[in-house]
């Protein structure tokens, strides 16, 4: 049996047990790299430690070793329920390959600048009702219905503005791309 009775020198006990865990940290991370990933190894020891700290005061344990390891299979169980609650399995390690940095550099941001320029001026060449609709549904976010409503006309009405402002801006933004590319225009589309 782990646990024993009350014991009137608890303090001293409980500073004999954390002491103890110091002691036995290589076996508990021996006990974790079988049971565990290797990069919470030093995780799973340090929470072993932490709730030897922690436990109440009073109860005489007579098996350390034993105590220690009930601990450790505990925290082992606890991780993961963490885990699995957190679904820690489906998430990715932030490495710069699975996401690259993305460098604003200036002359990127001055393209990314030119572009919106240009995508506003070939939404200014649209003829007022068909803007105004493009603009409800794609910035204001309304529902086709909504828009409909609003401006007193047919859910198809408003879908085929949207279709016209749309191939407006692709059309435009494409050609401006094409002039930018002088030399790869054979490249991107078929002639």
């Amino acid at each position: 049996m782990i646990w024993g009775g009350r014991s009137s020198r608890a303090p001293v006990e409980d500073q004999a047990l954390a002491d103890s865990g110091a002691r036995f940290t290589p076996a508990l991370r021996a006990f974790f790299s079988r049971r565990a990933h290797a990069a919470d190894v030093e995780d799973l020891v340090q929470e072993v430690l932490l709730r030897i700290q922690k436990r109440q005061p009073g109860a005489v344990v007579s098996n350390v070793e034993g105590y220690l390891f009930e601990v450790a299979a505990n925290v082992l169980i606890d991780r993961g329920r963490r885990d699995k609650t957190r679904r820690r399995s489906d998430h990715c390690e932030l490495q710069e390959i699975h996401h690259p940095v993305d460098d604003m550099s200036p002359e990127r941001v001055l393209q990314g600048r030119e572009r919106m320029a240009r995508a506003m001026a070939a939404l200014n060449e649209l003829p007022e009702r068909t803007r105004r609709v493009f603009i409800l549904v794609r910035f204001e976010e309304m529902s086709y219905k909504l828009v409909a409503q609003r401006l007193g006309v047919s859910v198809s009405a408003v879908e085929k503005h949207v279709m016209k402002a749309l191939k407006h801006l692709h059309e435009r933004l494409r050609d401006q791309d094409d002039v930018d590319h002088v030399g790869h225009r054979d490249s991107r589309r078929p002639g």
